[in-house]
């Protein structure tokens, strides 16, 4: 099984796609990218249902080994490549265990705080969903009370990284992407949510500068929506029309 090629099905819109794109890319592991277009539904198709059944992005197949869920993949891409760096997921037993605590924790708090936000605030009618401000002010609240819990509890003291780390482990590459989708609100919107966390700011800043030039060159179609919307703003600034919400022509997520 580890002779066969790692194959990766990623959408680069996805958070988790990027973060497992970019671990790849840092660790020198060889790998195919298999691009999975979730705009065009091509996660809900029979081949890569085969793939993954639960339909969703990223996904991995190396050799007759099938996985999904982006904190599982980048656990076993640390723990299964030669020449991953210990400080990615440490041999540690404690420090694994709490590596592996912050990204259970990153699911049901960051990550829903940031989603819902960015849905229903931006991207809700790129998926066919009409904005919705009362879930948007609920997601508000989660994402503030998670970037709280960041700066005070994972950045506590002067580390860079979180834990007390000196280099990122995977739980920092895979919250810094979470927190990168961000950059498709207005820039008044997106400073008002992170502008009091400079500790978060610090660790953005850290974690892109340490995994270069991988994290911008995966984040460009990220950067290029950022564009999109915000060429979009201005349009409805100057003639008062809606916008159609599509990023390089087509709708995205």
């Amino acid at each position: 099984m580890m002779g066969k090629q790692l194959q990766v099905y990623a959408d680069r819109m996805s958070q988790p796609s990027r973060a497992v794109l970019i671990f790849c890319r840092f660790n020198g592991i060889e790998f195919e990218e298999i691009k999975v277009d979730i705009s065009k539904r091509h996660h809900l198709s029979p081949e890569f249902r085969e793939v993954n059944p639960l339909q969703k992005v990223p996904a991995i197949v190396h050799g007759s080994f099938n996985l999904s869920e982006s904190h599982a993949i980048l656990v076993y891409l640390a723990s299964a490549f030669p020449g991953v760096a210990d400080h990615w997921y440490p041999s540690d037993l404690f420090r694994r265990a709490n590596i592996n605590s912050v990204m259970d924790w990153h699911h049901s708090n960051l990550r829903h705080g940031a989603v819902n936000y960015v849905l229903n605030t931006v991207l809700g009618p790129a998926t066919g969903r009409p904005l919705n401000p009362k879930a948007a002010a609920e997601a508000d609240k989660v994402l503030s009370s998670s970037l709280s819990k960041i700066e005070d509890i994972w950045l506590n003291g002067d580390a860079h990284f979180l834990l007390g780390g000196s280099q990122p482990s995977i739980a920092d590459l895979s919250m810094v992407c979470e927190l990168m989708q961000l950059e498709v609100l207005d820039e008044k919107d997106r400073s008002r949510i992170l502008s009091p966390y400079k500790k978060v700011l610090q660790w953005i800043e850290d974690t892109r500068t340490a995994t270069n030039p991988h994290f911008e060159e995966v984040h460009n179609i990220l950067y290029r929506a950022k564009k999109k919307f915000e060429q979009q703003r201005s349009r409805v600034a100057e003639t008062g029309t809606e916008p159609s919400n599509k990023v390089d022509g087509r709708s995205r997520i």
